[in-house]
């Protein structure tokens, strides 16, 4: 399996972390969703892609968004042609 199947399974998993509804678990759920980020993608889109983290799953109720599926998709497939600068995790 390539690399950037593994992501988006990755992607997968880590958005339907982000829908556990326990009491307070997205104070610490929005920072490491946006450290995680950070890590997967190094590009200016992964710095961007980890503050919108953060906000979506610090907001009450906003965590319905795949924001790491999202990423995957901007990423592999809407731009393709700078994949190539996208440092491995």
């Amino acid at each position: 399996m390539s690399t950037k199947y593994k992501k988006l399974i990755l992607s997968l998993i880590l958005d339907a972390i982000g829908l556990i509804p326990i009491p307070f678990f997205d104070v610490v759920w929005a920072p490491a969703s946006a450290y995680i980020m950070t890590k997967m993608y190094k590009s200016k889109e992964g710095k961007i892609a980890g503050i919108l983290s953060f906000v979506e799953e610090i907001i009450p109720f906003s965590d319905i968004v795949p924001t790491f599926t999202i990423m995957w998709v901007y990423s592999y497939i809407i731009n393709k042609e700078k994949v190539d600068t996208i440092v491995e995790a």
